[in-house]
């Protein structure tokens, strides 16, 4: 390639076979259902109010992190191991693929949402985030821990399970988990901002190949 340094050649080549390793049927899977989630309302006729609306947009959001949560699998990981790209250049490859159709399917599931009762977009897009910023965090820390190649499924229940867990675990001063109306609302979104820079930040530091294993293989 005329221009590229080989380094950066050599990522360039990967776009075509990571782009046929990417997981898109779960994805495409996890997408419909939460476009389902938000579009019930809209198919029945139903008006639901405002703390409904934003309900179903937090089980969107959720439904899109179980699939964002298979994101990493890859069934040639212990072949692509020792190849010279770093595997954090490969996952951050892998998510950027992606990114352009996530933010196309959350603009859709605004869309679905009914006007009236739909909570501040930006507060529960920044909430969206942090919930793919923590599947993808925790799918980086399955794959460097484990040797497993498709670590997706526990990835997802633990995600599941953290959601379920959270709202009730959490202290009552934190107020992550407001309604759209309450006085919190900026300041909870102040703390789901750290929650999504904290986990893309933990992420990115699960994304190199411990050098043990590395030189194991």
């Amino acid at each position: 390639m005329r221009g590229l340094t080989p380094a950066r050649g050599m990522t360039v080549d990967l776009v075509g076979p990571l782009w046929r390793t990417v997981p898109w049927r779960v994805l495409a899977v996890a997408g419909a259902l939460g476009l389902l989630i938000v579009g019930t309302p809209l198919a029945t006729g139903a008006e639901p109010a405002s703390w409904q609306t934003l309900l179903l947009l937090r089980g969107a959001a959720l439904t899109g992190g179980l699939g964002l949560a298979f994101l990493l699998d890859d069934p040639a990981r212990h072949l692509t191991a020792p190849v010279p790209t770093p595997r954090l250049v490969r996952q951050a490859l892998r998510a950027a693929l992606v990114a352009p159709f996530a933010a196309l399917w959350w603009a859709a599931v605004l869309i679905l949402t009914p006007s009236a009762s739909r909570p501040p977009v930006g507060g529960i897009t920044l909430e969206a985030v942090a919930v793919g910023a923590f599947a993808l965090a925790a799918a980086a820390l399955a794959v460097r821990l484990t040797d497993e190649a498709r670590p997706g499924p526990f990835v997802a229940a633990s995600l599941l399970l953290a959601a379920v867990l959270g709202p009730l675990l959490a202290p009552e001063d934190w107020a992550l988990f407001v309604q759209a109306g309450d006085p919190r609302w900026p300041l909870a979104h102040e703390r789901w901002a750290v929650l999504a820079a904290a986990t893309a930040v933990a992420g990115a530091a699960c994304g190199p190949e411990p050098l043990g294993r590395r030189r194991g293989r």
